[in-house]
């Protein structure tokens, strides 16, 4: 694909630029999989092109799944959530509040999209555990959405369970595919194309050596508040890159998982996910009044097991204090994975000629260095 100015781009990762977000080290895949057990997949629906056709296209959405592990159902996992803007849905996301508990795969797809997903993960589930509403409580999947209708035919509901099903079948460890593909096919980000990013972050021995991972559909804000790293990139880039064919009227929104195998309670884990609105702030996000900010997470430390015979399980919990590290962790790594939505993303045109131009990466590279120099100079 090519941006606006017709330059070929290869799209590459923050840190593949040359620059780094952050004073901790990422872990192997600097993804949300490098949290041991944490598998993603996806399913890309991509069709048609031309003129709005609702229910024919043109398409641009998916589906992704994360998977906290391969059997969440009967080994379940402590969860939490925050919500610093609630103009948005992750269903399922109260009772994890309430009960301080993930049981199910986390979705994450288009607006319209979420009872398709609902409904596919139920059957999914109810087919792999039988015991579903009979001999266990019912299950409320957790799926989570943005709006991609800028580039989607998102009326046309194109997501079908099959996607659903692909996604969960695909869920993999190891590197995680970006930008354009699964939920994040048709998001955009301060107006240039973003999508699905991911980040991680692992602490020294001498502060746990837990890592933190962080996985967003990234789909807010405006070119003007795009911020890199602390530099206004979006205030240097528009004149160049903002024209009258981009999103207006709506702000879009975020959602972002993290995952940590740090022993953590509900509580800690909640506080952890405020933090990671922090991350989304540094990269321009004001959280409008239409807009969806919403964050959960979950941690692999303990296995809360829905069967036992015992009327107590232990649950391993770090000393407050100690969470702190975590806190700078999850800033810098969910930072990061807004930037990775947005560096790996091409250009896409969607319906009607709309189109969601690629972040120019060699202009943030050069923009970046020349501010380095700078700041190198008045130091010296």
């Amino acid at each position: 694909m090519v941006h606006k100015k017709g330059h070929a781009q290869k799209r590459m990762r923050f840190r593949q630029l040359g620059m780094r977000i952050g004073k901790y080290p990422t872990g192997r895949y600097n993804a949300i999989t490098d949290v041991p057990g944490v598998l993603v997949g996806h399913s890309t629906v991509i069709s048609g092109s031309g003129e709005l056709s609702i229910g024919e296209g043109p398409a641009r959405t998916g589906v992704t799944a994360i998977l906290p592990n391969p059997n969440i159902f009967h080994d379940r996992f402590v969860g939490a959530g925050f919500i610093l803007n609630g103009a948005g849905e992750v269903s399922g996301l109260m009772q994890v509040m309430e009960w301080g508990l993930v049981e199910t795969p986390i979705l994450l797809t288009n607006t319209l999209a979420v009872g398709t997903c609902s409904e596919a993960a139920v059957r999914y589930m109810v087919n792999r555990y039988p015991g579903i509403g009979v001999e266990h409580d019912v299950i409320i999947p957790l799926v989570g959405e943005c709006d991609d209708s800028w580039l989607n035919d998102i009326r046309g509901r194109h997501v079908r369970e099959a996607n659903v099903l692909e996604a969960i079948e695909r869920a993999a460890s190891g590197p995680v595919a970006e930008g354009n593909v699964g939920g994040g096919t048709g998001m955009v980000t301060c107006d240039f194309k973003g999508g699905i990013g991911t980040a991680s972050r692992r602490l020294p021995q001498y502060e746990g050596g837990y890592t933190i991972g962080v996985l967003v559909m990234s789909n807010f804000g405006m070119m003007e508040d795009l911020r890199v790293d602390g530099i206004p990139m979006g205030q240097i880039l528009a004149p160049e890159f903002l024209d009258k064919n981009h999103r207006k009227n709506n702000y879009g929104s975020i959602i972002c998982v993290l995952a940590t195998n740090a022993p953590l309670a509900a509580h800690q884990l909640g506080r952890l996910c405020k933090r990671a609105a922090l991350g989304i702030g540094r990269c321009g996000s004001f959280a409008l009044h239409e807009s969806g900010e919403i964050i959960m997470g979950f941690s692999t430390a303990t296995v809360v097991p829905r069967q036992s015979k015992k009327m107590l399980y232990k649950l391993k919990v770090m000393l407050d204090q100690a969470v702190d590290p975590l806190y700078r962790a999850v800033v810098e790594a969910t930072e990061e994975a807004v930037l990775n939505s947005l560096c790996m993303a091409d250009t896409m045109e969607g319906h009607s000629g709309n189109i969601a131009h690629a972040l120019p990466l060699g202009r943030v590279r050069e923009i970046v260095r020349s501010v380095s120099r700078s700041f190198d100079t008045s130091r010296g």
